[in-house]
């Protein structure tokens, strides 16, 4: 009888091994060769899952999309509120190995963006992803009335959204620099500054 083959869950893993490979050695060693060796399989067998490198990629670039949004889907807010922003914040930057690796293999993807439409469009949901959550975050401290009275809440949503993406620019190009502690005080000096003078970091 035919052995048979789960094909989403082997392109899963294909892109795994992809971004193992990426995340070790960069995207110019993402050869099919060497994702195929990653992966335990044959060169030939790898397109009966992907049949282009850009398919491949953009099957990855998904896999990360998806991995942030289950961080923030299982989000659970515990208050005081500015924490709980604080805490969203930090789904969307590397403060640990896992997501360093992830923020790596991501802007090696972003550059290929430039090249295939169909990395470009992903790119771009990732950061309207981002920039979301910068909105949600200041609609959040309105909502709760502690963000100052005349706030702009369009200009501050793109403001916070690139502190955001600057500090994970940063963090990956320069690891070390900045202690996730050092991090978090940023945003919460940030998040401070656009609320009431009355309201202390507490509430």
């Amino acid at each position: 009888m035919p052995k048979i083959v789960d094909h989403e869950k082997q392109r899963k893993l294909v892109a795994e091994a992809a971004m193992r490979v990426i995340g070790r050695s960069g995207l110019e060693h993402a050869t099919v060769r060497n994702i195929a060796e990653e992966a335990g399989l044959s060169v030939g067998s790898m397109r009966h899952y992907f049949s282009s490198q850009a398919e491949l990629f953009a099957f990855c670039m998904n896999l990360f999309v998806h991995r942030i949004e289950k961080r923030v889907a299982a989000f659970v807010p515990e208050g005081p509120v500015l924490h709980d922003m604080k805490r969203l914040l930090l789904l969307f930057l590397p403060v640990d190995n896992e997501r360093m690796m992830e923020m790596e293999v991501w802007f090696s993807f972003n550059a290929k963006a430039l090249i295939y439409p169909e990395l470009k469009r992903l790119s771009e949901e990732m950061q309207d992803g981002l920039f979301k959550a910068s909105q949600f975050v200041i609609g959040t401290l309105i909502e709760h009335k502690l963000a100052e009275p005349k706030i702009d809440a369009r200009l501050e949503s793109e403001k916070l959204y690139a502190l955001v993406d600057g500090l994970a620019i940063h963090q990956l190009m320069q690891p070390g620099r900045l202690t996730v502690a050092e991090v978090e005080r940023i945003l919460n000096q940030h998040l401070e500054l656009l609320c009431c003078k009355t309201i202390n970091s507490d509430e």
